[in-house]
């Protein structure tokens, strides 16, 4: 039977699967526009769809906003931020496989911050599906290499502990408001924080020159599926979903991206999985199902807010 935790973490596997098939994509983009940029660009984008959306079909949730929401919603868009803005100036000091390594860390730091945040038990087999994924991260990212520190790894462990804390308190504040507006909160805080940071921080050029630069073929498509499915969607999924599953689940699922990613590289970029490569994916995989062999995620404590049990149904299935 799909229960509800069942179908959510599903939802969060589809999500993964969609950060991991379109990393090539934004790679290619990033290349033209300056991250920060894009990130602003991305964001801010997808902030307005989900307003969009809220406005012609779910009207009523914008009565139940708050100032408490928005403080919320907030402190989810900074550490949403925090993680981008951190893993992009750290990259400037670092090799990509530290970061994608590093990063991948916050798949162990999810487990004790829910322990302290939701007070949920640290079981033996939450840190073992969260460790043994970490290790197939590091077969996978390293392919045999060993890891060599490098002066921007700090600053890249500062993203990983950012995203951490990001499931963390989504695990917090999921069940207590209505997740189209809660996610378009952070997903507008993260745009504008990426906008003023990039103005700060990167060269742009003149307005023409940005003109074109957007209207690129591979910076548009890039735009359009980053503002819609791996923005909007997905991070409206994501908040819906954490009001049915627990965060060290939701850390462990999306431990699967650089899978996808690597995936997508060997299908259409040539790219190639040595044997420790494909061991770090079955790692990871096997991680994923030992997190999913402990009984169903019953254990989120949080009380759902009252419009919850009427629009679940809807937002999931988006």
């Amino acid at each position: 039977m799909l229960t509800r935790s069942r179908l959510a973490e599903l939802s969060l596997l589809i999500v993964a699967m969609m950060w991991g098939c379109t990393f090539l994509m934004i790679q290619s983009a990033v290349e033209a526009l300056p991250p920060l940029a894009f990130n602003a660009v991305r964001f801010i984008g997808a902030a307005l769809l989900l307003g969009l959306i809220i406005t012609v079909f779910y009207r009523k949730e914008w009565r139940q906003f708050s100032v408490k929401m928005l403080l919320h919603g907030s402190l989810l868009g900074v550490f949403l931020f925090g993680g981008y803005a951190l893993q992009t100036i750290g990259l400037l000091y670092t090799t990509t496989s530290n970061a994608g390594f590093i990063t991948g860390l916050s798949v162990v730091m999810v487990p004790m911050l829910a322990a302290v945040l939701l007070r949920h038990k640290l079981s033996k087999i939450s840190l073992a599906s969260a460790v043994l994924a970490a290790f197939g991260l590091y077969l996978l990212t390293f392919s045999g290499g060993s890891f060599i520190p490098n002066r921007g790894d700090g600053l890249i462990l500062l993203c990983a502990f950012a995203f951490a804390l990001h499931i963390g308190f989504t695990g917090m504040y999921a069940p207590k408001y209505p997740a189209l507006p809660l996610a378009a909160i952070q997903l507008a805080v993260t745009g504008l924080l990426s906008l003023a940071a990039s103005l700060m921080t990167e060269h742009l050029g003149a307005m023409s020159h940005l003109g074109n630069t957007l209207m690129r073929p591979e910076v548009l498509v890039a735009l359009l599926v980053s503002i819609g499915p791996t923005s909007a969607f997905a991070f409206w999924i994501q908040t819906v979903s954490q009001q049915h599953t627990t965060p060290t689940r939701v850390a462990v699922i999306f431990a699967m991206e650089p899978v996808f990613a690597a995936l997508t590289g060997v299908l259409f970029a040539g790219e190639h999985l040595g044997f420790a490569a494909l061991i770090g994916c079955a790692c990871i995989l096997a991680g994923m199902i030992a997190a999913e062999l402990q009984p169903a995620a019953s254990s989120v404590e949080a009380v759902p807010h009252p419009a919850a049990d009427s629009q679940d149904n809807k937002e999931i299935s988006a």
